[in-house]
C-alpha cells in the first residue's frame, strides 16, 4: 500500500555504500530525504547523484540526512561513484542503499509495474524527526528531479512545524507567509504581536518569523 503523508516511515536494516544501517537509528533526531533512482550507470541518474552531492552542505545546514537507493547492489554503487565523481566534478558524499532483493523498494512502493517492473521510479520521501512522512514526490525515469525544490519544501516544512503559518505559492525562505487558517485573530495577536496585513479575512499575510 502506498505511503501517505503522516504515516510512519517504515524502518529497515540495509547495506549501503557507507556500511550497514538501521534507518530510524541512522536518522536519529534529524530530518531525512530518501530518494530512489532507476539504475546505476545511466545518464539522468548520474546528473542527479552529482547534484545532490554538490548541495549536500545545504541539507546539512537544515539538519537533513540524505540517502539514495536503487535495486542495484552496493558493489555496483561503489563502482558507479567513480563515474559520478569524474563527470559531475564531485565525490558522492552520502550513502546509497543496495536493494537487489527489493525489500526497501517494496516497503516504500518505489516500483510501479506500469512504468517498469524491474526498476524503481524517481521517488522522493521527506521524513521528519518524528519519523513521519512529510512529503512524497514521484517523477518518471525520463525526468531528472529539481532538488532545489526539495530544499524549498524542507524550508517550508521546518518553518510551519515551528510556527502556526503556511507558505504561499512559489514561496522561498525569507518571503512573506500566511497565518494558518485555524488561528483566530485573537490568537494571532498573541503569536504575532508585530501585526499582519489582512487581504481577506481568510488571507492574513505577515513577514516570515525568525527561525
Amino acid at each position: 500500500m502506498a505511503l501517505r503523508l503522516g504515516d510512519t516511515a517504515p524502518d529497515f536494516t540495509a547495506e549501503t555504500t557507507q556500511g550497514t544501517i538501521n534507518f530510524h537509528e541512522w536518522l536519529g533526531t534529524s530530518w531525512g530525504v530518501l530518494f530512489s533512482h532507476p539504475k546505476d550507470f545511466t545518464p539522468v541518474c548520474t546528473t542527479e547523484l552529482g547534484y545532490v552531492a554538490k548541495i549536500k552542505p545545504e541539507f546539512d545546514k537544515r539538519n537533513v540526512k540524505v540517502i539514495g537507493l536503487s535495486v542495484d547492489n552496493v558493489e555496483s554503487h561503489l563502482k558507479w561513484e567513480g563515474d559520478i565523481g569524474e563527470t559531475q566534478g564531485t565525490p558522492v558524499n552520502f550513502p546509497m542503499i543496495g536493494d537487489p532483493d527489493r525489500k526497501v523498494s517494496d516497503l516504500y512502493d518505489m516500483i510501479h509495474p506500469n512504468a517498469s517492473d524491474t526498476m524503481t521510479v524517481r521517488s522522493v520521501f521527506v521524513i521528519g524527526p518524528d519519523k513521519k512522512v512529510k512529503l512524497t514526490i514521484t517523477y518518471p525515469a525520463s525526468t531528472g528531479r529539481n532538488f532545489d525544490e526539495v530544499l524549498r519544501v524542507i524550508d517550508s516544512l521546518q518553518l510551519t512545524a515551528q510556527f502556526k503559518v503556511a507558505t504561499p505559492a512559489n514561496w522561498k525562505d525569507g518571503s512573506d507567509v500566511i497565518i494558518g487558517a485555524a488561528v483566530s485573530d485573537d490568537e494571532a495577536k498573541t503569536l504575532f504581536p508585530q501585526g499582519w496585513t489582512t487581504v481577506k479575512p481568510y488571507l492574513r499575510v505577515l513577514p516570515q518569523p525568525k527561525k
